[in-house]
């Protein structure tokens, strides 16, 4: 007898359709499966046979053939054994065929017969409500996660003997919700807020810039002066993400699998903050079988990478095209697959190997070609995607002792979401364009005019401080930042001033 179960597995950050043909016929007692499976779904076998008998249910002896279609793309993971258990039990009569054409399935199994939680349960949600498929079964700990999806119900199952009784029509399952206005209640809640920062008064201005206008930034500074608490508290002042970038982020974590159990949606901006050690794979993401990194597991939040000059040279430069296109391409023989990146950049560095050029209080035991050597572990290509670099200074005990607290994260993001929106505006109707971080040379030109008094101090800035014309752009674009927080319509001279001041490694100050 035949038995067809419809299921679904992900690729990239897309999911396709998966059809699980069940054929149970006389025959040595064995279980084949074809259409390209990989080593576990090859194991999922053994799992699947005594899961079974050990739910207490029969399976009969005789030829098991299992087609995983479309047979010409590579199927991996655990994700097929529940719905190739509830096929083979369809297959020998103890579950009606017709009751399988309404439901996908989808499910890793224990020996015991306990359904596990699997990745990327959300993207495959929604294909198989474009499927036209009315009822999705899942592991019980992916249930918050696949009903966000509209348009299909959800039964969360906990085991085997429970999936097959709902569907033999021996149990009645309700279809499981989730409340999105309790979930949306979290929005804005981060464990951290600026207002628990001593001083660096200037730090922190920086740092709102940089969010106003999606600005990459450097910190740099001695240890312990709090670049890296201060990168940490960048969410908290972030604009609060709107239900497709939470629907975007939750798809990604999903497919990683660094969703956490009985999680719905993220509804914050991420942090990642990956070690000096990583590879440019786990940074951008790869293997057989493509999977997202570091950038695409930012995307729509922040990338901190601490000690920046430590990072391997070719980790570094492979980040220049994400940052550029806000898209990570992964090529292999058999497919290429796209991942989203758009995240903030944010990186802390030391001025120099020691830690401590330019501190007032601890002597620099490094040499000028010591120094230089370091900086020039960072490339000018990659500094070219950076707009803002900000001094981080040591703060003094009167500052560290105060008891009065800091200005709180709610009211910078309240400015920053007030110029973002005013970007916005500006730029509607431009493809791609929706910060002053992402203006090209023609935008610049609309959108950046200087007055007289302006245009003196830039000219005079450029060649008294020696700028490059790469340091001229980065100014112009903060500057414009700089105005829409002070509800400018016009970039004055203190705005280009204040730009000015944010290009620490252009103005060679510590070389």
């Amino acid at each position: 007898m035949l038995a067809r179960v419809f299921s679904g597995a992900v690729y990239g950050v897309d999911a396709y359709p998966v059809e699980i043909e069940v054929n149970a016929g006389h025959g040595d007692p064995q279980m084949v499966i074809v259409g390209l499976p990989d080593a576990a779904v090859r194991e999922s076998k053994d799992r699947v046979y005594t899961a079974i008998n050990n739910s207490g249910l029969f399976s009969k002896s005789g030829r098991i053939t299992v087609n995983l279609a479309p047979a010409d793309i590579k199927k991996e993971g655990p994700n097929f054994d529940l719905p190739i258990a509830i096929g083979m039990l369809a297959a020998q009569g103890e579950i009606p065929a017709e009751a399988l054409q309404q439901y996908a399935i989808i499910g890793e199994l224990a020996l015991s017969g306990e359904v596990r939680r699997v990745k990327g349960v959300l993207p495959i949600a929604m294909r198989m409500r474009d499927e036209g498929r009315h009822g999705f079964l899942v592991p019980a700990e992916n249930a918050d996660e696949a009903a966000v999806v509209d348009g299909i119900a959800v039964y969360p199952v906990r085991n085997l003997r429970e999936a097959t009784d709902f569907l033999a029509g021996n149990l009645e399952l309700a279809a499981y919700g989730v409340n999105m206005s309790e979930v949306s209640g979290h929005l804005g809640e981060y464990p951290v807020d600026f207002a628990d920062v001593k001083g660096q008064e200037q730090a922190k201005r920086a740092f709102e810039v940089a969010v106003a206008g999606g600005h990459n930034l450097l910190a740099i500074g001695a240890p312990g002066t709090g670049k890296s608490m201060l990168a940490k508290r960048i969410p908290s002042i972030l604009p609060p993400m709107t239900l497709e970038e939470a629907l975007e982020a939750t798809r990604i974590h999903s497919i990683a699998g660094t969703l956490a159990p009985q999680t719905a949606l993220i509804v914050n901006r991420t942090f990642r903050s990956p070690h000096h050690t990583i590879s440019d794979a786990g940074l951008l993401g790869g293997g057989a079988h493509p999977s997202p990194g570091e950038v695409s597991l930012a995307h729509r939040g922040v990338l901190f990478l601490d000690e920046l000059p430590e990072f391997h040279r070719n980790v570094l430069e492979v980040l220049r095209q994400p940052l550029e296109d806000g898209v990570v391409s992964i090529s292999r023989a058999a497919a290429s697959v796209t991942f989203p990146c758009q995240f903030m950049l944010v990186a802390a560095m030391n001025p120099c190997p020691c830690g401590f050029y330019g501190d007032l209080r601890r002597e620099c035991r490094c040499t000028h070609r010591q120094i230089q050597n370091y900086r020039n572990k960072i490339s000018g290509p990659l500094l070219d995607r950076i707009d803002i670099h900000v001094e981080v200074p040591s703060i003094e005990y009167d500052e560290l002792t105060t008891l009065a607290p800091g200005e709180p994260s709610a009211a910078i993001r309240e400015r920053a979401t007030t110029a973002r929106a005013v970007q916005q505006n500006r730029y509607a109707g431009r493809n791609g364009l929706h910060c002053n971080a992402a203006m090209d040379a023609k935008a610049m030109q609309s959108f950046c005019v200087l007055g007289s008094d302006a245009r003196e101090l830039l000219k005079m800035a450029m060649n008294e401080l020696n700028l490059s014309a790469r340091a001229y752009d980065r100014i112009l674009k903060v500057a414009r930042t700089i105005a829409d927080l002070a509800a400018s319509t016009d970039i004055d001279a203190e705005h280009i001033s204040e730009a000015i001041q944010y290009r620490t490694l252009d103005r060679q100050l510590w070389v």
